[in-house]
């Protein structure tokens, strides 16, 4: 016999299916034939769908161009250290992965902020006497792309407004639209090593500002704010009363002439939203290990922010539970070499990507002080047959088979974005090939001149 269920008090009970028909305002209708409803399909994609839009997938999907089939391939647009295999993780990490998988431990469902004991390890690694932390100040999420999801989700509401930086990491405003906030983008200034354009920022801040995001170090500049810096931001946020979330997933990723100052550490009154994980200092993105660190020691949060968080995480129920069963053995036991010799990698390729772009007519790359990163202008007007940047690295692809991220993708035009993680020798290849093209393609002022007029 068919059942359905009938829910008093708690309770669930069952009672038979058959000869059950539905009352509505004193007539009785059949299962099946609710008054109001058309029998007919109608399955349409929800508005949020429909509000989600990356730019960068939208920028690449629609390069439709070949790569020099006389050049094999150099992509330096994807920021995955692991593609290449020249940057593997340490044997620490994965042999604290192996372990618990041998356990048997870790299969079942964990508490959707994460086990207690991995929140206890989070917050002792990052806890120091300016930004103290407990286990209560620690969510851990899908990767820092979902830490980052439900930070915007628990401090905004649709119709709201966040600040965001430009360039930027393209997710943000992915992230925003589709829930229905809406993105203001505050400049950052090339000739500043990308240092935040402060006066444009707090001009955009209103009674419907919801956060700020501060993403340092940067993705796509591979810049990183000094200490006086971050304490002009923090000044703004307190003028304003605005919150921030911080994107700090390459936090520690910073060249050896250069300090990372996490801005809790600096706040004394903002509150703040820190979003980290494994991804990128661990070179593990795929195991999609995140965490969000809340930073509140005048209480201006309260209970309702980190409430929020918690109802926010029990939507996915928390982040793979093998790699949280690995995360303290994976912060105790990581050696400080491991670290360092990545750094150094990425030093010694920044330097040569730098020297080899600038001694290019035509480029003017920023020189990066961490990350993974380092971006280069476009002079366009010496490049007068491309439109833009986007048909400038279309041209690359097609003629040199080199292929960066125009920097459109992440609202700055005229600019392209190099990712330094890949083996020397193809750095050096790739920059090679760059000189090659830009030589075939540079026309001085005059040249210039004379080719717009031809147009």
């Amino acid at each position: 016999m068919d059942s359905y269920l009938i829910q008093v008090n708690g309770c669930v009970d069952h009672a038979p299916m058959r000869d059950v028909h539905l009352k509505s305002a004193g007539n009785t209708v059949s299962p099946g034939k609710a008054k109001g409803r058309k029998p007919r399909w109608a399955v349409r994609a929800s508005e949020m769908s429909k509000k989600t839009f990356n730019p960068v997938r939208a920028i690449v999907d629609n390069m439709k161009v070949e790569p020099n089939p006389k050049k094999t391939m150099i992509s330096l647009s994807l920021g995955d250290p692991t593609v290449f295999g020249n940057l593997p993780t340490n044997d620490e990490v994965t042999r604290a992965v192996k372990e618990v998988l041998d356990s048997g431990q870790c299969n079942g469902y964990a508490p959707s902020v994460g086990y207690q004991s991995c929140r206890e390890a989070v917050a002792a690694y990052y806890n120091c006497p300016e930004a103290p932390l407990e286990a209560q100040d620690v969510i851990l999420t899908s990767g820092c792309s979902q830490a980052i999801e439900l930070a915007l989700a628990v401090l905004a509401n649709p119709g709201q407004n966040i600040l965001v930086p430009r360039p930027g990491f393209s997710l943000y405003k992915t992230l925003a639209l589709s829930m229905g906030i809406e993105v203001k983008l505050y400049n950052l200034l090339p000739e500043k090593a990308w240092e935040i354009d402060l006066e444009h920022l707090e001009s955009l801040v209103d009674e419907k500002t919801a956060c700020l995001i501060v993403n340092n170090p940067s993705n796509p500049c591979g810049s990183v704010f000094s200490k006086s810096h971050l304490q002009e931001i923090l000044a703004v946020a307190s003028r304003q009363c605005v919150p921030i979330l911080a994107d700090e997933i390459y936090g520690d990723m910073v060249f050896a002439d250069c300090k990372y100052e996490p801005i809790a550490t600096l706040s004394t009154n903002v509150p703040i939203l820190s979003c980290g994980g494994l991804a990128k200092r661990w070179l593990v993105p795929g195991w999609r290990m995140g965490w969000i660190l809340i930073h509140d020691r005048r209480d201006i949060f309260g209970n309702e922010i980190r409430d929020g968080l918690v109802r926010l995480s029990q939507r996915i129920l928390g982040p793979c539970t093998l790699v949280q069963g690995a995360l303290e053995r994976i912060l105790r036991r990581t050696p400080p070499e491991f670290y360092q010799n990545t750094l150094s990698i990425l030093k010694s390729n920044a330097d040569l990507c730098y020297a080899a772009l600038s001694a290019i007519p035509g480029l003017q790359p920023v020189r990066p002080s961490g990350a993974m990163y380092l971006m280069v202008e476009i002079e366009m007007e010496h490049f007068p047959e491309f439109e833009n940047d986007v048909e400038f690295t279309e041209r690359l692809i097609s003629e040199q088979s080199v292929f960066c991220l125009p920097a459109t993708c992440f609202e700055y035009p005229n600019f392209f974005r190099v990712v330094i993680t890949v083996p020397e020798e193809m750095i050096l290849e790739a920059c090679s090939r760059i000189q090659e093209f830009c030589e075939m393609h540079y026309q001085g002022a005059e040249g210039a001149q004379d080719l717009e007029c031809d147009k």
